[in-house]
C-alpha cells in the first residue's frame, strides 16, 4: 500500500519530479529519478537477477521498496546490502533498515543493527535517537502502558485522506478523493487524483466526521493542495501547494517542483486567490504550516540552507503588520538528521512527526512541552497511537484530550487514512525504594524504621531495612508530587530524605540515606568547648610511651571519631606545677604528640588532629601554681589530656 506522504520521499509531502517525457525510456535509474518507485524496483531486481549486484544498484532496489513502503521487500533487499557492502555502508543505510525492520515488525534486528553502527554514529554527522544503541528505551517503548484509544473514520477511502486540521466547528483535511471531477486527473506516482481540501463534520463526541463535502473551488487547484492551518478567527487560512502559478508549475534548475506555503482570506463567503508568504523559495520546499494558538507565530517545514535533516521545523513570526520575520529553526532539541514534519502547536505544547527520534518505525508523533529554554525533548506517544508504519497529522483539543491522526498502519480502509483518539488520563504508576548506610563506615544497616510520608506530613507507611540495608515501598506514588523518607533506629540519631516523583511512568525512585549513632556520651560541652571526654590517661615517670591502660581509653576516642567521620579534634596535654617550667611544657609535648600517633595508627587520617601540643604547667585549673602547698589529688586536678573537637560534621 503506497503512500502519498512517504513515497515522496526526496522532501516531505509532494515534492519531485513530475514525469517528462524521459520516461519514453525504460530506464530505471529515470524512474527511481522520477520517484516511479513501483516500475523503478521491477527493473533494479532484473539487473540484480543478471548478475548486477553493485552497492549502488542494490541499495536503490532497496529504497524504491522503502520509499514506496513496502517494508518487507525493503528488508530483504537492504537485507542483502549490508550482507555484502555493510562494512562501506553510510549510517543513512543503517537508518533505513531499521526503520525498515520496525516496518515489519522485527525489533530485535532492528535493535542489532542499532549496535553495530552505534560507534560509527558516534563520529558521523548523522545524528538521529533512532539509531543510539540504546535498548531499555526500546524496550520502555514497546512495553509502555497504551494511552490512546483510536479508532479508523467512515468518511475514509480507498486512496489518500490525511491531515486534518480543525475549521471553527468543522474539519478540514486534505484527500485524493475526486468525486466532483467528471474527468478524473491522476498523479502518475501512485496512479490516484492529485489532493484537495475537504470539509467534514464533527458527529456525537467528535469520535467521527460525516458530511465530507469540497471545501472551496479558488483554494482547490489542478495540483496538489495539503497541510492547513487557520488563524483563530477562521478568516485566514494557510496552506501547502505545490509551486503553481497561472497553469504552471514552476521548477528550480533540476526540473524540481518545490512546495509553497500560500495564503487566502475570507471575504464575503469566498476565500480569495492565494499568494505566497514572502519566505518561500524556487530552490528549496517551504510547507505544511501550523499557527499557534493566539496566531502570532507560524511554525512550518523545510529544507531550505540551515537545515539539520531531510527535513527541519522552523518558525517565523507573524507581524502586526502582516509581515513575518525571519525564519528560525528549532534546533537539535526537535530536529534530526531524519525527517521532522507535520507540526501542530497547543498552549505550551508542540506535537510532530519524526523518523529521526526513537520511534516504531516509520514516522512517529511526539510531544514537546514548551520549558524556559524552548522546547524540551520530545516523548514518542507510544502505541497505539503510534504504530510500525507512518503516523502523523496529530491535532488535539487539550481540554477534552480529543483528537485526530493520521496513518498508514495495516488494517486501513486504503492508502493514509484519518483516525480519531481518545487520550486516556495519565496515572503515574511510580514507587520508592532504598538503602541506609551507617555514616561511620559505609556499612548497611538492618532493621532500621523506614517510613514514607506525603507533602501534607501523612504517613503513607512504614517498613524496616532488610539485612542489606535495604528498604522498597508499594504504594503507588503521584506524579510531580513531594514525598519524604524519614529513618529512625535505637541509639542513632534520626535522618530524612526529601524527593520529588517526575511524569515518568513506572519509575521507580531510589533514594539513598545515611545514619548517624547519637551524639556519644563521651562528647560533651565545657564552657562552651565540645570535647571528648575520657578518664585520665597515665604514663610512667618522666615517660610518653602509651601504656596499655591509656591504649584503652585512647580507643574510645578512635571509636567516637570513626563514628564521626568528619570530626576534628585538637589534643592538649597539661602537667602540674611540680617541676621545673621548662621540663613540664617538653614533657607534656611528648606525651599529647605520643597520644596523636597512637590515635592515627588505630585508623584514624592524621590530618583529622588538627594539633598535639603540651602546655606543661601554662594552664592550670586551680591555685597550685609554683610555691603555692597543694596536696597530691589538688595537683592530679592539672594533670590532664584533653581532646577538644574543632569540627564534628
Amino acid at each position: 500500500m503506497m503512500s502519498i506522504k512517504t513515497n515522496i520521499s526526496v522532501l516531505f509531502l509532494l515534492v519531485g519530479g513530475f514525469l517528462h517525457a524521459q520516461l519514453k525510456y525504460n530506464d530505471a535509474d529515470i524512474n527511481f529519478d522520477n520517484l516511479l518507485y513501483v516500475k523503478a524496483a521491477k527493473q533494479y531486481e532484473t539487473l540484480v537477477r543478471k548478475g548486477e549486484d553493485s552497492q549502488r544498484v542494490l541499495q536503490r532496489l532497496g529504497d524504491a521498496y522503502f520509499y514506496n513502503t513496502d517494508m518487507e521487500n525493503a528488508v530483504k533487499w537492504y537485507g542483502v546490502l549490508f550482507s555484502k557492502y555493510e562494512k562501506v555502508l553510510e549510517p543513512e543505510y543503517a537508518f533505513k533498515y531499521v526503520h525498515a525492520l520496525k516496518g515489519v515488525g522485527n525489533y530485535k534486528m532492528a535493535k542489532g543493527i542499532m549496535k553495530i553502527y552505534t560507534e560509527k554514529l558516534d563520529v558521523s554527522e548523522f545524528k538521529v535517537a533512532q539509531m543510539r544503541n540504546n535498548d531499555d528505551a526500546l524496550d520502555e517503548l514497546l512495553n509502555r502502558q497504551p494511552q490512546y484509544y483510536v479508532s479508523n473514520l467512515g468518511i475514509n477511502t480507498p486512496v489518500a485522506d490525511f491531515g486534518p486540521i480543525y475549521y471553527k466547528d468543522k474539519i478540514v483535511f486534505s484527500s485524493s478523493r475526486d468525486s466532483l471531477r467528471f474527468e478524473t486527473r491522476v498523479y502518475e506516482w501512485n496512479r490516484q487524483p492529485y489532493l484537495d481540501f475537504f470539509m467534514a463534520d464533527t458527529t456525537g463526541s467528535g469520535s467521527d466526521l460525516a458530511h465530507v463535502r469540497s471545501f472551496s473551488s479558488v483554494l482547490n487547484t489542478r495540483y496538489h493542495e495539503a497541510a492547513a492551518t487557520f488563524i483563530p478567527e477562521g478568516n485566514v487560512v494557510y496552506f501547502t501547494q505545490n509551486n503553481y502559478t497561472h497553469q504552471t508549475l514552476g521548477r528550480d534548475g533540476e526540473g524540481t517542483n518545490h512546495l509553497k506555503i500560500y495564503t487566502s482570506e475570507l471575504r464575503g463567503g469566498e476565500w480569495t486567490e492565494a499568494v505566497e508568504v514572502p519566505f518561500n523559495s524556487e530552490d528549496y520546499s517551504v510547507g505544511q504550516p501550523a499557527l499557534s494558538p493566539d496566531g502570532r507565530k507560524l511554525y512550518f517545514v523545510s529544507d531550505m540552507p540551515g537545515s539539520i535533516g531531510e527535513t527541519d521545523i522552523f518558525v517565523v513570526d507573524v507581524l502586526q503588520n502582516g509581515g513575518f520575520s525571519e525564519p528560525k529553526n528549532l534546533g537539535p532539541t526537535i530536529n534530526t538528521s531524519g525527517r521532522e514534519m507535520f507540526p501542530f502547536v497547543t498552549q505550551g505544547k508542540l506535537y510532530f512527526a519524526s523518523d529521526g527520534h526513537l520511534g516504531l518505525g516509520g514516522l512517529d508523533v511526539f510531544e514537546s512541552e514548551w520549558g524556559n529554554a524552548g522546547f524540551e525533548t520530545p516523548n514518542n506517544l507510544g502505541r497505539p497511537l503510534n504504530s510500525n508504519r507512518d503516523d502523523f497529522g496529530y491535532i488535539v483539543k487539550e481540554t477534552t484530550q480529543r483528537g485526530y491522526f493520521s496513518s498508514n498502519r495495516e488494517g486501513g480502509k486504503g492508502d493514509d487514512d484519518i483516525y480519531s483518539f481518545q487520550r486516556m488520563e495519565e496515572t503515574c504508576e511510580q514507587t520508592v525504594k532504598g538503602s541506609v548506610i551507617r555514616k561511620s563506615n559505609a556499612q548497611p544497616m538492618v532493621n532500621v524504621v523506614v517510613e514514607l510520608v506525603d507533602s501534607d506530613g501523612n504517613s503513607l507507611g512504614r517498613t524496616a531495612t532488610d539485612p542489606y540495608g535495604a528498604f522498597e515501598f508499594e504504594n503507588v506514588l503521584e506524579c510531580e508530587a513531594g514525598y519524604e523518607i524519614k529513618i529512625s533506629k535505637q541509639g542513632f540519631l534520626p535522618n530524612d530524605a526529601a524527593f520529588s516523583t517526575t511524569k515518568q511512568k513506572d519509575f521507580v525512585n531510589d533514594v539513598p540515606l545515611e545514619i548517624t549513632k547519637e551524639l556519644n556520651k563521651l562528647i560533651v560541652r565545657e564552657n562552651g568547648v565540645l570535647k571528648i571526654k575520657i578518664d585520665n590517661i597515665y604514663f610512667d615517670l618522666n615517660k610518653a610511651e602509651i601504656r596499655e591502660d591509656a591504649a584503652q581509653e585512647l580507643n574510645k576516642i578512635v571509636e567516637v571519631m570513626k563514628e564521626y567521620p568528619k570530626m576534628v579534634i585538637k589534643i592538649e596535654a597539661h602537667t602540674d606545677s611540680r617541676g621545673s617550667d621548662r621540663y613540664n611544657e617538653q614533657l607534656s609535648d611528648k606525651r599529647a604528640k605520643s597520644t596523636g600517633n597512637y590515635i592515627v595508627s588505630q585508623g584514624i587520617e592524621a590530618n583529622r588532629i588538627e594539633s598535639a601540643i603540651g602546655y606543661g604547667e601554662k594552664q592550670l585549673l586551680n591555685q597550685c601554681d609554683n610555691g603555692v602547698r597543694c596536696s597530691n589529688e589538688e595537683h592530679d586536678v592539672n594533670r590532664r589530656s584533653e581532646f577538644i573537637i574543632v569540627n564534628l560534621n
